[in-house]
């Protein structure tokens, strides 16, 4: 009898081991994110930028494997979510989504302006103020999700698309007034489209909500935190050793 209990719970242990080395030693990690340049976009069927060079020098740190896909923000964003294991970036930490995610560290630094045409020459000192006016957003981002959160509609003062560079291109055309962006993706889609960013786009509102900490790496709450806390020491140790730093002078 005895005997059969030290198997028992031998064999337990050994089974705890087993499940502690499938978090320690990950298979090929899936890896979302969206076109969001220069932070990740695809250029000549691969994808790179800022955060998606982060994001495979944290996964070599830790010695993972990952598989990373780009793909409609809403889509990554509701996989990542509810999926165990699933890493997403570059995705900004708000109230809304804190619950919904665990957190692993900021890979990329941000400004969410609403931008406008400079000829309007719209200014506003409070939010509410651009109530009055068509708002372009990519459905399920941040900006999106922001200003719905504070009383702005869908299809009454906020026009949702699939692409950033087709509210660009909305807004160069008038088709919007105002461009919910970050400074660097805004700047950049406005050099791709061959034009200087002071000559067509002028910052209307500054949201600091949305800016003070920056773009996030993230899994959904049903990944073991094991795997979570060995990306975020990851991280640390190349915001330590200068690498991040490197990656930030080489695109930034």
């Amino acid at each position: 009898m005895m005997c059969r209990f030290k198997r028992f719970w031998g064999l337990t242990g050994f089974c705890a081991v087993l499940g502690s080395v499938s978090v320690t030693h990950a298979e090929t990690l899936t890896v979302l994110t969206e076109e969001f340049p220069p932070y990740n976009y695809t250029d000549h069927g691969q994808l790179t930028g800022f955060s998606t060079e982060v994001v495979r020098a944290v996964l070599q740190e830790a010695k993972i494997d990952g598989l990373i896909q780009s793909q409609p923000w809403a889509r990554a964003y509701e996989t990542a979510k509810d999926a165990n294991s699933v890493l997403i970036y570059s995705i900004a930490r708000t109230v809304q989504r804190e619950k919904l995610f665990k957190w692993v560290g900021v890979i990329a630094p941000t400004q969410y302006y609403l931008f406008s045409l400079p000829q309007r020459k719209l200014q506003f000192t409070q939010l509410e103020q651009a109530k009055n006016y068509q708002i372009a957003t990519v459905n399920e981002d941040v900006g999106e999700q922001f200003l719905i959160s504070k009383g702005f509609q869908k299809g009454k003062n906020l026009q949702s698309s699939v692409k950033y560079e087709l509210n660009y291109e909305k807004l160069k055309l008038g088709r919007v007034d105002l461009w919910i962006m970050t400074e660097l993706v805004a700047a950049y889609l406005s050099r791709q489209a061959g034009d200087e960013p002071a000559q067509t786009l002028a910052s209307s509102y500054a949201i600091p909500e949305l800016s003070d900490d920056g773009l996030y790496m993230a899994f959904g709450t049903k990944t073991p935190d094991a795997l979570v806390e060995r990306l975020r020491k990851a991280l640390t140790t190349l915001k330590a050793n200068g690498s991040y730093d490197a990656l930030k002078k080489k695109w930034l």
